[in-house]
C-alpha cells in the first residue's frame, strides 16, 4: 500500500510538473501574435460598450464639424475666397471629415488617466497580455466612434449636396483610412497622457495641439496656399495623409499618392504604438 501510495504521488508531481512547464514556457510567433489579437478585439468590445451606454457623446461631438461645413464651408464657397476651387464646400468636406476624426481621438488618453485614478488600469496591467494589445484595443474603439461620427457627418454633406463618389470601393477605402487615422491620433493622446498624468495638463495641451494640427494641413486650403515653413510642418503632419486619402478617395476617386499617404500613416501608427506600449506602465508612476 505504500509502494502504491508513493508511486501514485510520484505520478501526480510528473503531472504537475509537466502542466507548470508548459504554463511557464515561451509562446510561440503565432500564439503571442493570437494572443494579441484576441486582448485587442476585448478591448475595442469594452470601448464599443462605453459607446453603446452613452451614445449622446456622438451626437455632441458632430456638432462642431457641422457647424464647419453649414457655415464656414458655405460662407467661404460663396465668396469664393479659395482661388481655383470652383467647388469649395466638396473640396472641403473630407477635410472636415478629417477633422472629425481627429477631434474624436485626440482626446483619449484622457480615461487612460480616468482609469488610473479609479483604479481600473491597476488590475488591466496585471493581466497576462501584451501591453500593446490595451493600446491597439483602445485605437480600434477610437475608429469606431469615428466610423459613427464619419457616416453622419457624410450624410448631412450630401444634403449640402456635397459631391461624393459613393460607391462600395470609395466607401471601403475611406472607412479604413478612417480607423488608421483615428488609431494614430487616439495613440498619440495615449502617448501625451503617459507624459502629462494630470488631467488639468492633458486638457490643456490637447487643446493646443488639436487646432495647430488642423490649420497646419491640407483640410480646409490646398498646400500651394501655404508659406514655405507652414507647408514643411503640413508634409509631417499626418492629418495632410489622411485628408488626402479621403479627398482622393469621395471627391477624385483616384489615388495618386496614396501608397505615399498609406505609408506614412503606418509608420505614424506603428511608431506610436511602439512607444506607448513601452510608457504604459508609467502612467502609474
Amino acid at each position: 500500500m505504500k509502494s502504491g501510495s508513493s508511486v501514485g504521488v510520484s505520478d501526480v508531481s510528473v503531472e504537475l510538473e509537466r502542466r507548470i512547464a508548459r504554463a511557464i514556457q515561451p509562446l510561440s510567433p503565432w500564439e503571442r501574435f493570437v494572443s494579441f489579437v484576441n486582448a485587442s478585439l476585448v478591448v475595442a468590445e469594452v470601448e464599443a460598450r462605453k459607446l453603446r451606454h452613452d451614445p449622446w457623446e456622438v451626437v455632441t461631438r458632430v456638432v462642431q464639424p457641422i457647424l464647419w461645413l453649414t457655415i464656414f464651408g458655405q460662407a467661404v464657397a460663396r465668396a469664393r475666397l479659395i482661388a481655383g476651387q470652383e467647388d469649395y464646400l466638396t473640396f472641403m468636406a473630407p477635410g472636415i471629415l478629417a477633422q472629425s476624426v481627429m477631434f474624436t481621438a485626440i482626446f483619449y488618453g484622457l480615461a487612460i488617466i480616468w482609469e488610473r485614478d479609479a483604479g481600473v488600469l491597476q488590475k488591466i496591467l496585471v493581466l497576462p497580455v501584451p501591453r500593446a494589445s490595451f493600446v491597439t484595443g483602445k485605437g480600434l474603439g477610437a475608429g469606431l466612434r469615428a466610423l459613427i461620427q464619419g457616416a453622419v457627418i457624410m450624410l448631412v454633406a450630401m444634403v449640402l449636396q456635397v459631391h461624393f463618389r459613393a460607391n462600395l470601393w470609395t466607401i471601403l477605402t475611406s472607412g479604413l483610412a478612417v480607423v488608421i487615422g483615428a488609431g494614430v491620433f487616439a495613440t498619440l493622446s495615449m502617448l501625451l497622457a503617459t507624459l502629462l498624468k494630470t488631467r488639468e495638463r492633458f486638457m490643456g495641451i490637447g487643446q493646443v495641439l488639436t487646432m495647430p494640427l488642423f490649420f497646419a494641413s491640407n483640410a480646409i486650403y490646398p498646400l500651394d496656399l501655404m508659406p514655405s515653413w507652414l507647408r514643411v510642418v503640413a508634409h509631417v503632419n499626418p492629418l495632410t495623409y489622411l485628408v488626402e486619402l479621403l479627398r482622393n478617395a469621395l471627391v477624385y476617386g483616384v489615388a495618386p499618392g496614396a501608397l505615399r499617404d498609406w505609408f506614412v500613416l503606418l509608420v505614424w501608427l506603428i511608431g506610436l504604438q511602439v512607444m506607448v506600449s513601452r510608457r504604459y506602465d508609467r502612467v502609474l508612476l
